[in-house]
């Protein structure tokens, strides 16, 4: 009976406002009003950064911003979750309306604006689900009144650090002004540095040591990404999102299309994609990729994994498609293990980078 509820869910909830359908999903995951999904093929193990996912399938960051849903996240069949984008502060985000759906396009246009409640009010979220199991990433970002954004990261890492399995760094965001400058390599440098010695800091008190993922923006000039992952690999970073919002607008038809912010879904699968291979080949395929950006589909997830994601991540899609598309993707990447011969989907990972790094950027 969930289930055929929530195919239903899409249509439904596009007659309501974007935030208060957002809100109303929350709800029903929050109540446990959904379906559970089955055990997971052996062939959709992955691992990541010395974390094993029964699957590489998680819902992107933005979705769930306050720790809300992370065991229902992963109910629903998804290998991981992501909590986020969570700042020190509670902060309001930007002036409503400030999300905007773009049906003629599959897509979605946002400029939330780090909208959250807060580090303490998600961490004592995570703190109650603790020894339920389960990989639960923290996506952690600044305020945007900080005085000191790096410190507002550091500051997220040492809150998290005794509930999170890995953390994201948000630097790629196109809502908070000035964030997006924290990807030159100067400023990257200045981040990685503080970081990744609040970390040795909590491993030398004996805590584990928690992988850090930076995620990245799709709007990463084609000369810059070089010197970007230059200093992503000196620090010997754990793992790379690929990637944001992009501000493009470019091949959309939907008269929203004009709105300010950030867009996501369909129309971003092809430079994420060719940006996610450029990045892969560009590391040796050494560190870890979450793939994101437009996947709406089991071809769209594959691909994804053979440009050189590990993981992947999804959010318009299923604005789109409700969370049926999961076990859809599921089924798509089995079948792709069992025809390539392959023992597990880890054997496909990168298998067409090359080929995908010679798309252009920007079409």
């Amino acid at each position: 009976m969930l289930t055929r509820l929530f195919d239903l869910a899409p249509p439904l909830l596009s007659l309501l406002p974007p935030e208060q359908a957002h809100e109303a999903t929350l709800k029903s995951l929050e109540l446990g009003l959904f379906p559970r999904a089955p055990a997971d093929h052996p062939s959709l193990a992955s691992r990541f950064a010395g974390l094993a996912l029964p699957n590489p399938i998680g819902i992107a960051a933005g979705f769930d911003k306050d720790a809300r849903a992370a065991d229902a996240v992963l109910g629903l069949g998804c290998g991981f979750a992501e909590i986020g984008t969570v700042t020190p502060r509670p902060q309001a985000g930007n002036p409503q309306p400030r999300v905007f759906r773009l049906p003629e396009d599959r897509a979605v246009i946002n400029r939330l604006g780090f909208n959250n409640g807060g580090h303490k009010a998600a961490h004592e979220r995570l703190q109650a689900r603790r020894g339920r199991g389960g990989v639960i990433g923290v996506n952690i970002g600044a305020n945007k009144d900080s005085d000191d954004r790096i410190a507002d990261y550091v500051s997220g890492l040492g809150t998290f650090y005794d509930v999170a399995s890995y953390f994201t760094v948000n630097i790629s965001s196109p809502n908070t002004p000035g964030l997006r400058d924290l990807q030159a390599p100067e400023a990257l440098d200045a981040l990685l540095t503080r970081l990744m010695a609040a970390r040795a800091q909590l491993t030398d008190a004996g805590g584990p040591k928690r992988p850090i993922v930076v995620k990245l923006s799709p709007d990463i000039a084609e000369a810059d990404l070089p010197a970007i992952v230059a200093r992503l690999v000196a620090h010997a970073i754990d793992g790379i999102a690929v990637s944001n919002t992009t501000l493009s607008r470019a091949g959309l038809s939907d008269p929203a299309a004009r709105e300010a912010g950030g867009l996501s879904g369909r129309p971003l699968f092809h430079r994420s994609t060719a940006m996610l291979a450029r990045v892969y080949q560009a590391t040796g395929g050494k560190i870890p990729l979450i793939g994101i950006g437009g996947i709406d589909s089991g071809a769209a997830a594959l691909a994804k994994i053979r440009a050189g994601a590990t993981l992947i991540q999804l959010y318009t899609g299923l604005i789109y498609q409700g969370p049926g598309l999961i076990g859809r993707l599921k089924e798509h990447l089995i079948e792709a293990v069992r025809g390539a011969k392959a023992s597990t989907i880890s054997d496909l990972i990168g298998l067409d980078a090359e080929t995908w790094a010679e798309e252009a950027l920007y079409e």
